[in-house]
């Protein structure tokens, strides 16, 4: 296998093989991690999101990860674009535009520790790599999740499956006293374990406040959708803390999408059908859905403009 640069020059070509070459870069290259095996943030009482590896790893001298996107968009070997201001406002485009394939040139890899409730709903994404750790080879260490007493929610009564405001104080001690029987389990768990009872059985005594760890690599395009998700305000808070701890480890890598993300994506809004034919006739919208004339009401408050009567 040869490999050719559009304009090589004799100096940057080196043989590695009869039938392969090297190419060296045009320019020299520099690392977007900056030398760091692992850059982490501690998130919640016990969990963490380290970045350990991304790719790719080396970009052009003054250039981050985003260059990757760019070159593959323009179906290029080496740098693409010649100047940052260029890929810049090819990068917005590709994400103003829903150009999707680019951005899955770029890859992050973290290791990252969470209770196993934040964890069984992490894992509803289906487009990451990932590798847990083992209840059935290794003991599960003793590390729980437990909120503040000013940190427990109350049941949404407008969403079935989300908190919204406090319980009151003699409400949250209960729960936490809850918490502490449960954990109380883990003493018992480690027992039988030492009796000879198989991991993989005695695991199932824990509960599910119990941390959790594993690897987990995603293409830049369906971390952006995770993000997009579990940074909503709407998100359950234990999750998007840690959705906001990858997303702050991962924006010095590529700040130009970050950039775009944040425009396009995250403070942008999405209106239907309906919804834009509601504002431009002023009138109601065409609907009696309770969850759609909410969120429709919602919109217009974030846009201030008064509900069309």
């Amino acid at each position: 296998m040869t490999t050719h640069h559009t304009q090589p020059a004799a100096e940057t070509h080196s043989p590695v093989s009869n039938d392969c070459v090297r190419v060296l870069p045009d320019s020299p290259m520099v690392d977007v991690m900056d030398g760091a095996a692992r850059i982490e943030k501690r998130v919640l009482d016990h969990g963490f999101v380290a970045l350990i590896d991304c790719m790719p790893r080396l970009a052009p001298q003054g250039k981050t990860a985003d260059f990757s996107i760019v070159q593959s968009a323009r179906v290029s070997y080496g740098e693409g674009t010649k100047q940052v201001n260029e890929d810049r406002g090819l990068v917005r485009y590709l994400l103003r535009h829903h150009h999707t394939t680019p951005f899955e040139m770029v890859e992050f890899k973290f290791h990252i520790a969470m209770p196993i409730f934040v964890a069984r709903q992490w894992i509803r994404h289906r487009t990451a790599n990932v590798n847990e750790y083992s209840a059935r080879y290794s003991i599960v260490p003793d590390r729980f999740y437990r909120p503040s007493v000013e940190a427990v929610r109350a049941q949404s009564t407008s969403n079935r499956q989300g908190g919204d405001g406090l319980v009151d104080a003699g409400t949250a001690e209960e729960f936490l006293q809850l918490l502490d029987r449960a954990e109380g389990l883990y003493k018992d768990y480690l027992g039988l374990t030492e009796k000879g009872v198989a991991r993989e059985m005695a695991r199932a005594a824990l509960p599910v406040s119990v941390y959790t760890e594993w690897y987990w690599k995603c293409d830049l395009h369906n971390l952006f959708h995770f993000l997009s998700l579990r940074m909503d305000p709407h998100a359950q808070y234990e999750i998007r803390v840690f959705a906001e701890a990858m997303y702050e480890l991962m924006k010095p890598i590529v700040p130009i999408s970050c950039e775009a993300f944040e425009d396009y994506r995250l403070g942008a809004m999405h209106l239907t059908r309906l919804e834009i034919e509601a504002i431009r006739a002023g009138k109601p919208i065409a609907t009696t859905n309770k969850r759609e004339i909410a969120e429709f009401e919602e919109k217009c408050a974030r846009l201030k403009l008064p509900l069309p009567q």
